[in-house]
């Protein structure tokens, strides 16, 4: 009985030893993607040209484009703070000669007094050249579908690309542009590379390689301890 009692022990204490093992490699790749990323930002790359189609360009590269914003189909991105101070970030259309559009985040304004009082990001017509880096949309842990709401612009929280594209009835590059702080018709934009550094996902990888070391050690120490009752107890049966 004790024998299958081990083994049942034994292989409970290797499954949690290599799950947290695995989430502690886990946590030092995402360690070395926050390091490539915080490289590509600091990174004075030459601008390059947006691709035509939907082609993926890595995250950060500086681009330059031309187009003609579509003041009046906007997005306010929601649950984006600043020091602090609940607000939006403006996504505005960049329409380009094809047709198609890229959505541009043109920055970071506050809410009014309630939720209903949105910002005005009216933006001048006109053809333009705007320049910036290739970013993605945020990502929110576990994903929920919500329709987007009706008129213009629309609040909305971690929508998908499709989405966004399906509202404007219009194709839309599959990443978007962080506008430069030096170009014109933006809000507060002091763009910085993901937020959780690849110091805190170090940390977690510690953390969970010291939890996979702690259970080794706890089963050595019950082991030790079943090995010397089972002792103690055959002398006592002598």
């Amino acid at each position: 009985m004790f024998r299958g009692v081990d083994a049942i022990g034994t292989a409970a204490m290797a499954a949690c030893a290599a799950l947290f093992v695995a989430l502690g490699c886990w946590q030092l790749d995402r360690a070395a993607e926050k390091r490539a990323l915080a490289a590509a930002f600091a990174t004075a790359a030459v601008p390059e040209r947006l691709p035509t189609g939907a082609i993926q360009l890595p995250r950060y590269r500086p681009v330059i484009v031309q187009g003609r914003y579509d003041s009046a189909h906007q997005f306010l991105l929601d649950n984006m703070t600043r020091a602090g101070r609940a607000g939006v970030e403006v996504l505005t259309p960049l329409v380009l000669a094809d047709g198609r559009a890229v959505l541009v985040n043109r920055g970071w304004l506050p809410l009014g007094a309630t939720r209903d009082a949105l910002p005005e990001v009216e933006v001048p017509a006109g053809d333009r050249e705007i320049s910036g880096r290739i970013d993605h949309l945020p990502r929110p842990g576990i994903e929920l579908a919500a329709l987007l709401p009706a008129g213009w612009p629309k609040l909305v929280s971690f929508p998908r690309m499709e989405e966004l594209e399906s509202a404007l009835g219009r194709e839309l590059h599959p990443q978007l542009i962080l506008l430069d702080p030096a170009s014109p018709d933006g809000y507060a934009r002091d763009w910085r590379p993901a937020s959780l550094g690849p110091e805190r996902h170090l940390a977690y990888a510690v953390q969970w390689f010291a939890l996979a070391a702690t259970a080794v050690v706890i089963w050595i120490v019950l082991g030790l301890r079943r090995v010397h009752q089972t002792r103690r107890c055959s002398r006592t049966m002598r």
